[in-house]
């Protein structure tokens, strides 16, 4: 399993202390990404599946401040008690699957563009032993994409398609269920 800071936990925090002014202008229409999510596991297994991200709104800054504080009191459980009733904020697919309603997007600008942080409350997919349809496993109930993309919409990120996530100090930590990193790459906006 891999353990990794999540940049979602900037993201949450630097939320906190964005202007609301600031959040509207992030606010405006709907955006689709593109991606391939590749994964090469140690035991030299290579897979690739496409991606498609569909963005219909980003967080406002006391709904993202709500569920922040709801799993900083009580954890994934607390977060989904505080999500009954929070719309969608889009949706995910892997390859012709079904598409997963995003439930958290939060926009973050960077030096090189602005990163989006989306977590799913169901998990996307098991990859295990280096092939999909790995057995689930309890605890494992978020996905979590961090994509970084810049003026164009051309980018690249990262896929826990089953994650647990949980806080160790002031840092919100995600753990993957597989193995290894689902690197998403040639993000791209779609026309």
């Amino acid at each position: 399993m891999i353990l990794r800071h999540t940049i979602m936990s900037g993201c949450l925090a630097v939320a906190v202390s964005l202007s609301c002014a600031t959040l509207a202008q992030a606010q405006a229409g709907t955006e689709k990404f593109t991606a391939t999510a590749t994964v090469k596991t140690a035991g030299g297994i290579e897979a690739a599946a496409p991606v498609t991200i569909t963005i219909d709104r980003k967080m406002p800054e006391a709904e993202a401040n709500t569920l922040l504080d709801a799993f900083k009191s009580g954890g994934a459980a607390e977060l989904r008690q505080a999500l009954v009733g929070v719309p969608p904020t889009g949706y995910v697919q892997l390859a012709d699957g079904a598409p997963i309603p995003t439930r958290i997007t939060i926009e973050l600008p960077t030096d090189k563009g602005r990163l989006i942080s989306l977590v799913t409350d169901t998990p996307l997919l098991f990859l295990g032993a280096g092939v999909p349809g790995a057995k689930p496993k309890d605890g494992y109930d978020f996905a979590v994409i961090d994509i970084e993309v810049d003026s164009s919409g051309a980018g690249s990120g990262t896929l826990a398609p089953a994650a647990r996530v949980r806080v160790n100090g002031s840092a919100f930590v995600v753990e993957d269920y597989a193995p290894d990193l689902i690197r998403l790459a040639a993000v791209k906006k779609a026309k």
